[in-house]
This record gives C-alpha cells, sequence and structure tokens, in this order.
C-alpha cells in the first residue's frame, strides 16, 4: 500500500488526509501544533460562501488599499516596510488583474463543488459543527458599492451561484436583530455557516479510526525527492527545539497543505510557490445572557463597507470577523484592530453584550491570483495543496479532492507486484 504524507493539519490538510485514507492510501500528517487546526483553521469568519468568491484581482483594490494606508482603522491595511516578498507579491497580484473575471468564474465553480463535497462528508460521518444553513447576507450602504454587487452578482451566476438582490425593507425581514441603514443588499440563500475548528477536528477524529498517523509538534527540516521515486521527510519533534533530535523517514510522496509555510517547504524542493500571509482577526463574543442571545444574528452577514462577517456557532457564540493586513508573518493580536470589531458590533447588534469576547488573529495564505495552488510540484512525488486565501474553509473539500485523484493519476494505492522472469 502506498505511503503518503501530508504537511499541515489545518482544514485543507486534513480533508486531504481524509480523501487519500478513501482511496486506500497509507497516511501520515505532519503538524508543527500540538493539536490539528490550530493556526489559519482556528477561529476563522466561520462562512462556507460561494457569494464572497469575487477575487481582490480589481484596479479599485489598488486604489483603496493606497488610500488606507496611512489609516489603523482600514479594512485593508497594507504596512508601508517594503521588503521583496511583499513587493514580487504585489506585481503578480497587479498582474493578474486582466484574469479577474476568469478567476472569479474558476473561484465559484471550485467552491460550488466543495460546499456539496464538505456537506456530504459532516452527513456521511456524523460530524457536528454548528452547521446553520440560513444562507449569507451582504448589505451596502450606498448606491456604487450596491451597483458594483450587482456586476459581482452577473459573474457569480455565470459560475451556477444563485444570488439576488434584496431591498432594505428585505433585509430586515431576512434578519430583523440587524440595525442600520441601507441602500440594499443580496442574498444567497444556498450559502452556509459553520465552526471551521470543530469540522476539522472532527475530521481528523474521523481520519485517525481510518488509519491515520498524526505526528504532532512536527517542524519539517528537510524534503528530498528521491531518485527512482520516493520522498525522504526530515523533522524535529518535541516543544524544545534545543533539544530535538531530527528523525526522518522515507514516503512514496507527500502532499504539502502548510498554509503559510508552504512557501518555505516548497524552496526546499525547488519550486516557488509565492504564497503572502495576510492577517485576519475575529472576535468570539460569548452571548452569555438570554439579551444577548435573542439581540445576536442567525443569518449570516457580509458588510462590504467595512469587510466584516459574521455567523452563529450555536445558540451561545457570535463570531465577528474581518480586515486584511500585509505585514509578513505577524500573529500579534493588536488591540485597534479587535477594538474595530467590538464596535462595528456594538453599531449594527446594539443589544449585544460585548464584555465577554475571545479575540484572536490567523494568517490567509494568499496566491497572486487569489487561486489555490493545487498541482503536483517540479520532482517526482510532490504535491501541493495550498494558497486558499480568505476562502480556504469554503474551496478545501473540492481541492482534496482534486489533488487526491491526481496523485492517485500517477501513483496506485496498491502497489502492483513485481513479476518474475520467467
Amino acid at each position: 500500500m502506498s505511503h503518503i504524507t501530508v504537511i499541515g493539519a489545518g482544514i485543507t490538510g486534513i480533508t486531504t488526509a481524509y480523501a487519500l485514507l478513501k482511496r486506500g492510501y497509507r497516511v501520515t500528517v505532519f503538524e508543527r501544533h500540538a493539536y490539528p487546526a490550530m493556526e489559519t483553521s482556528f477561529a476563522n469568519g466561520g462562512q462556507l460562501s460561494v457569494s464572497n468568491a469575487e477575487v481582490w484581482n480589481h484596479s479599485s483594490t489598488i486604489i483603496k488599499g493606497l488610500k488606507w494606508m496611512l489609516r489603523k482603522d482600514a479594512p485593508l491595511l497594507v504596512h508601508p516596510a517594503p521588503s521583496w516578498h511583499k513587493t514580487t507579491w504585489m506585481g503578480e497580484f497587479i498582474g493578474q488583474i486582466p484574469r479577474y473575471h476568469a478567476n472569479t468564474i474558476e473561484t465559484v465553480r471550485l467552491a460550488l463543488t466543495a460546499r456539496e463535497h464538505l456537506f456530504e462528508i459532516a452527513a456521511r460521518e456524523d460530524i457536528e459543527f454548528n452547521l446553520e444553513k440560513r444562507g449569507i447576507l451582504h448589505v451596502y450602504y450606498d448606491r456604487p458599492s450596491f451597483e458594483h454587487a450587482a456586476r459581482v452578482s452577473k459573474m457569480l451566476k455565470e459560475g451556477g451561484l444563485d444570488r439576488h438582490p434584496v431591498t432594505p425593507t428585505e433585509i430586515s425581514a431576512i434578519e430583523p436583530a440587524l440595525n442600520g441603514q441601507f441602500y440594499g443588499g443580496f442574498f444567497t440563500p444556498s450559502d452556509a455557516t459553520g465552526d471551521i475548528h470543530k469540522f476539522t477536528r472532527g475530521l481528523s477524529d474521523v481520519a485517525t479510526r481510518l488509519g491515520m498517523v498524526f505526528i504532532s509538534d512536527a517542524v519539517v527540516e528537510d524534503i528530498s525527492s528521491k531518485v527512482g521515486g520516493g520522498v525522504t521527510i526530515v523533522w524535529t519533534q518535541g516543544q524544545n527545539r534545543a533539544t530535538s533530535h531530527r528523525e526522518s523517514a522515507n514516503f512514496d510522496a507527500t502532499i504539502i497543505c502548510a498554509g503559510v509555510g508552504t512557501r518555505r517547504l516548497a524552496a526546499m524542493v525547488g519550486d516557488r510557490v509565492n504564497i503572502y500571509p495576510v492577517k485576519g482577526y475575529s472576535i468570539t463574543v460569548q452571548l452569555d445572557s438570554a439579551a444577548s442571545k435573542n439581540a445576536a444574528p442567525w443569518v449570516s452577514l457580509l458588510d462590504d463597507k467595512a469587510k466584516i462577517v459574521t455567523s452563529r456557532l450555536g445558540a451561545n457564540r457570535l463570531r465577528v470577523a474581518g480586515t486584511a493586513e500585509f505585514r509578513g508573518e505577524n500573529r500579534d493580536i493588536r488591540a485597534d484592530r479587535i477594538r474595530l470589531l467590538v464596535e462595528w458590533s456594538r453599531r449594527l447588534f446594539p443589544h449585544v453584550e460585548t464584555d465577554n469576547v475571545v479575540p484572536w488573529a490567523g494568517l490567509r495564505p494568499m496566491m497572486p491570483n487569489m487561486l489555490p495552488r493545487v498541482a503536483s510540484g517540479s520532482m517526482p512525488g510532490i504535491f501541493y495543496n495550498s494558497g486558499h486565501g480568505h476562502l480556504g474553509w469554503t474551496m478545501s473539500a473540492a481541492t482534496a479532492e482534486i489533488i487526491a485523484d491526481r496523485l492517485a493519476a500517477t501513483l496506485p494505492a496498491a502497489k502492483l507486484p513485481v513479476a518474475s522472469a520467467a
């Protein structure tokens, strides 16, 4: 039986491991944390949002980014300190503007496929993750932004998504808890929300029962493609890196699903995967009182102006997340960015108490074209499933199937016996 290693145990790594196990492979997963889903898959916005598939490669994004550069409360914040990585990424991002339309449609199609896969997995494996199939409501404060959204909706429809406009009166009917004066909105009934951390941990438990080996607290130090086939992985394990011993093992292939760490690992085998870490923030509002529970929304929202989303995670939690920060591999939780989310929550949901919130920051692994890298590497036995950006939760179940099929096309799960000489 062919033995595959997956590097990274976030949502893409665990869905990939599961897809491989279902095809009959032996699977070992390496994760630098003690548990799965401890980084970007820990506390994201919670949206399974095909309706948010518009890629960012648009001239208006560049204009807004420049305008907001000196505003600490800007939805998109680009730190002015230069770096070669940031500069090359931005250059490639601008170069993808002519593919804005095509890449958006491709994202929609991937996301639609992924959503069905994820629902099927959850039902088949009985994974509870606060799934809510109540749709996602996008709201707009002025006519220009609403008209831009209408143009986006035409692209989404090309990709196969039904999203329709709603009036301010209809907005109030869809989500009565929402407070504000809106020009209009768009509603996607088929979108959903859920707790990415709970789903990933639940699927990891399923994968373990199916035979997955999980190596935690493991930092991959080297990857090499062997002559004649196979891959050697070298890693250190343990919380104290100074006293850790290097270990190594041979595998038939590896799939790198390491989020923002993919760029470093790809360089080990001579590949360039230009992922940039784009930081996002969230707060989880604990709905401790009956008044807060009643005043918090159940329908998932996206405020396009603030770039903030909400997801109801069961009766007792409201996730509020958003903003984008280009500051390199920095995981600091900035008080001013958290305050922005709290103030927005108080403004739109004035009767929800915000005295008990849990702040978080994570790094979205973004490719310049806003599409994930789902492909084989330049060396035999190396594959990638990474760079999903702000839609990892939305697209992962599809890209896991795609990369598992591509690996299976070159390496069968069951090794064929060598025929003896006559």
